[in-house]
C-alpha cells in the first residue's frame, strides 16, 4: 500500500537566500530557485521533487472528497452530449464539420461535396492523440482547391506548434514544415503555399514565412520579420475576398498592418499605415477597398474606407460613439458585418453598401452573448452566428438577411435534461469604492432566498480588454442545484463597457480591478445573496493574479478560493525581459525596468510579494509545467511563500500538471474533471 502524507504536515520548500535591488529597494526572494535555470527544460531535482510533494498532498487532501468529484463530473458530464456533431460549413465545394463519438476525447473532422454526396473522414484527432499525454488542434485550414489541408499541433503544452500539409487524396503527411509554429497557417489563392507565423526561442511570435508546398522547409522565404520591437507579435490573416493576405505586427495597445496579393505572396508588402503608440487598426478588403476598424480618433474605435493604393489616407464610414463599442468588422461581398457592444450587451448588424443602412439582427433576452462565427465565404446566402445567454443553451443560427428571418440550425443538446424555468438570471450594477457602476450577471434557482442563507461562487477575470460573456454554461448548474448563486463579475480591465472600460484597469489603474471585485462581492453579500465566509472565488492566468489581489485585500470574505494558471509573481516577471511574455505585457501592466513609478505600483500589489502575516481562506492553486504564458514557478513559489507566511490551519492545496500548459490537461473528459475537483473543493469548503 502506498504511504498517505501527513495532512498535519504539507510540504515545504527550503528558503535560500536570494535579493536583488531596483530603484534602491532590496527585494528578498528566498523561493527563487524553484524557477530551473534550465528552463523551459525542467531536470533540477529539488524543483522537481518539490512540485511532486505538492501534487502528493493534493491527491491525499483531495481522497477523502474523491465520491463527490466523480459524482460531480458524472453529472457534468451527463450534461454534454457524447456523440455530439457541429453544423456543417460550407467552404468553397465541401462542406466541413467535425464529430465527437461516443467515450472519445477529440474531435474528428470530416467533409462531403457541397453538391450531395458521401461525407469522409480527413482528420482525427483522436488518431492523431493516442499514446499523448497531452494533444491539442490549433488550427485546421484546408486549401482553395480542396486537396490539401494545414494542421498545427501541440503535443506538450508549449504552444509551439507542428506545422504539416495533408494529401487528402492519400492521407499522407508532409514533412514538418515547422516545428514552432503558431496562429493560422494563410493559404495562396493558387493552393501552392503557405504563410504562417512562427516563435523564437522566447516564445515570440516574430515573423511570417512562406513556404511552397514541395519545397525543403529550409526554403522558406521571410516574408517579415519584426526586429524593431521584442514586445511585438507577428500574425497573418487573409482577407474575406481572398484578394489579400495580412501581415500584422503589434502588441497590446498599438499594431501595423502589411498586406500583398495572395496570388503573389512574396511580392514587395505594403504597409497601411506605420505605428503610433496606443493606436490600434485591423483591416479587411471587399470591392476594392480596405475596410477598416480603428481607435485613431475615439476610443470606442470607428471604421473608414481607404484605397489600397494609397492606402494610409482613410475616409471615415462610422464615427466613434461613447455608447456604441466597436468590436469586429468583416466585409463580405453583399454586407458588411458589425460586432458591437452597447450598454453591455452584443449587437450585430449588417450594413449595405450601396445605401449604407444597418440591421441589427434580433434577440429577445436582457442579456446575452452573441457572435458572427463559421462564415468563410465572400459571398453566402446566409451568415452563421452563435448566441447563448445564462439560462439558454449555446443556439446555432443561420441569419437570411432577404426575408430577416433566424434560422435555428443547432440548440445545444443536454442528455440528462434541463429545465430552464428553474433558473432566474439577473442583470444589476454594484457600486464601486470610487462610484463606477459595475455590472454583474448572475444565474441563480428561482428558489434561491435572498436571505444571506445562500451562498456564492463569484468569477472574474479583468485583463487585457476581454469581456466575461453571460454565456451559458453546463457545468455551473452543478454549483447552482447545490444552493450557489453564480455571479460574473464584469469588472474594470476587461472591455464590458466599452474600450475605456479596459483602460480604467490596466497600467496606473490595475487596482480598480481588484477593488471592483471585492465591492462587488461586499455588494452581493449587503444585497442578501450570502454572508462573509460563504463566498467562492475564482479566476485563471491574469484573473489568478486577481485571485492573489483579492485574498491580500480582503481575504476574510471569501470561504475557499480557486487559482488557475495564476500569474501572481508579477514583479519579478516584469523585471525579467527574457521571459516570453514580458515585453509585449508592459503595454498592460507597466516598465518596472525603466519606471520607477510603475516598479513601485507593481509592488504593492503583486500577490507574491504582499503575502502577509495573516488568515488566509482555503485555497487550490494549479499550474502548468510546461506552460509558456504563466511559468510553473509562479504558482510554486506563491504556495511556497503562503506556506510560510500565513496564519491559519485552512486548506492549502496547489495541483501541478506535469504533462500540460496553460489550458490544464487536454481532452474533453480530462478538462472536465478538473473542473470537478475545483468545485468538489470549493462545496467542501463551503460546506452546507
Amino acid at each position: 500500500m502506498n504511504k498517505v502524507p501527513d495532512l498535519s504536515t504539507p510540504p515545504t520548500a527550503e528558503q535560500r537566500p536570494h535579493s536583488y535591488t531596483r530603484h534602491g529597494v532590496t527585494i528578498d526572494d528566498p523561493w527563487a530557485w524553484l524557477r530551473d535555470e534550465n528552463y523551459p527544460d525542467v531536470q533540477d531535482e529539488d524543483v522537481l521533487a518539490y512540485l511532486k510533494a505538492e501534487n502528493e498532498y493534493f491527491e491525499a487532501a483531495t481522497a477523502p472528497h474523491k465520491a463527490l468529484t466523480d459524482q460531480l463530473f458524472e453529472e457534468m458530464k451527463g450534461r454534454i452530449k457524447e456523440d455530439d456533431s457541429s453544423v456543417p460549413i460550407k467552404d468553397g465545394d465541401w462542406l466541413y464539420w467535425w464529430e465527437f463519438k461516443t467515450g472519445t476525447q477529440y474531435r474528428d473532422w470530416y467533409r462531403k461535396p457541397a453538391a450531395g454526396g458521401d461525407g469522409a473522414l480527413i482528420y482525427s484527432e483522436n488518431a492523431e492523440a493516442e499514446g499523448k499525454e497531452y494533444y491539442r488542434l490549433g488550427a485546421f485550414a484546408d486549401s482553395p482547391d480542396g486537396k490539401l489541408l494545414a494542421t498545427l499541433v501541440d503535443d506538450d503544452g508549449s504552444e509551439r506548434f507542428k506545422l504539416v500539409v495533408r494529401d487528402l487524396a492519400t492521407g499522407q503527411d508532409s514533412a514538418a514544415v515547422s516545428k514552432v509554429g503558431i496562429g493560422n497557417p494563410v493559404w495562396t489563392n493558387d493552393s501552392k503555399g503557405l504563410v504562417f507565423t512562427e516563435v523564437n526561442d522566447q516564445w515570440r511570435s516574430y515573423r511570417a514565412q512562406y513556404h511552397r508546398i514541395g519545397d525543403d522547409p529550409a526554403k522558406a522565404v521571410t516574408l517579415y520579420e519584426e526586429k524593431d520591437d521584442i514586445a511585438f507579435s507577428v500574425g497573418a490573416a487573409r482577407s474575406t475576398d481572398d484578394s489579400l493576405i495580412f501581415i500584422s505586427t503589434g502588441n497590446n495597445s498599438s499594431n501595423e498592418v502589411r498586406f500583398v496579393p495572395a496570388n503573389d505572396p512574396t511580392s514587395p508588402l505594403t504597409l497601411i499605415t506605420p505605428r503610433r503608440p496606443d493606436i490600434q487598426y485591423e483591416a479587411d478588403a471587399a470591392h476594392g477597398k480596405l475596410w477598416i476598424l480603428t481607435n485613431d480618433r475615439h476610443v470606442n474605435f470607428r471604421v473608414a474606407t481607404a484605397d489600397p493604393a494609397p492606402p494610409g489616407e482613410w475616409a471615415e464610414l462610422i464615427a466613434g460613439s461613447d455608447r456604441t463599442y466597436l468590436r469586429g468588422i468583416t466585409s463580405h461581398r453583399d454586407h458588411l458585418l458589425i460586432t458591437s457592444r452597447v450598454d453591455g450587451l452584443d449587437q450585430l448588424q449588417l450594413r449595405d453598401y450601396a445605401s449604407g443602412s444597418q440591421e441589427r439582427v434580433p434577440f429577445d433576452e436582457a442579456s446575452y452573448s452573441a457572435s458572427f462565427a463559421g462564415n468563410p465565404e465572400y459571398a453566402p446566402g446566409s451568415y452563421r452566428l452563435g448566441y447563448s445567454s445564462m439560462v439558454t443553451p449555446q443556439t446555432v443560427y443561420d441569419y437570411h438577411p432577404a426575408d430577416k428571418r433566424l434560422e435555428v440550425r443547432k440548440v445545444q443538446e443536454i442528455p440528462s435534461g434541463y429545465d430552464p424555468s428553474l433558473y432566474a438570471p439577473e442583470r444589476l450594477t454594484v457600486a464601486a469604492r470610487d462610484g463606477a457602476s459595475v455590472p454583474v450577471s448572475v444565474l441563480r434557482r428561482r428558489d434561491f432566498a435572498k436571505d444571506g442563507s445562500g451562498k456564492l461562487f463569484v468569477y472574474g477575470y479583468g485583463a487585457y480588454g476581454f469581456a466575461m460573456p453571460p454565456s451559458f454554461s453546463t457545468s455551473r448548474l452543478s454549483l447552482v442545484d447545490r444552493g450557489f448563486a453564480f455571479p460574473i463579475a464584469h469588472i474594470r480591465g476587461g472591455d464590458d463597457l466599452g474600450y475605456q472600460w479596459f483602460l480604467d484597469g490596466k497600467l496606473k489603474k490595475r487596482t480598480n480591478t481588484f477593488n471592483d471585485f471585492v465591492d462587488v462581492t461586499r455588494g452581493l453579500i449587503a444585497a442578501g445573496y450570502a454572508k462573509e465566509g460563504r463566498v467562492a472565488a475564482q479566476g485563471g492566468s491574469a484573473g489568478g493574479e486577481l485571485m492573489g489581489a483579492i485574498v491580500n485585500q480582503a481575504g476574510e470574505l471569501y470561504g475557499a478560493v480557486v487559482a488557475d494558471v495564476p500569474f501572481v509573481d508579477v514583479l519579478n516577471t516584469m523585471l525579467d525581459d527574457t521571459l516570453p511574455l514580458t515585453p509585449g505585457e508592459w503595454t498592460e501592466w507597466g516598465n518596472p525596468i525603466e519606471d520607477e513609478d510603475a516598479f513601485h505600483l507593481i509592488r504593492s500589489y503583486s500577490p507574491y510579494d504582499n503575502v502577509a502575516a495573516k488568515p488566509y481562506p482555503p485555497m487550490l492553486i494549479t499550474g502548468g509545467l510546461t506552460d509558456p504564458r504563466v511559468t510553473y514557478w509562479e504558482p510554486a513559489k506563491w504556495t511556497a511563500r503562503l506556506r510560510a507566511t500565513k496564519t491559519d490551519d485552512n486548506l492549502l492545496l496547489m495541483k501541478m500538471n506535469m504533462g500540460a500548459g496553460h489550458g490544464g490537461k487536454s481532452g474533453r473528459w480530462n478538462a472536465l474533471y478538473e473542473v470537478a475537483e475545483a468545485y468538489s473543493f470549493i462545496i467542501t469548503q463551503l460546506g452546507e
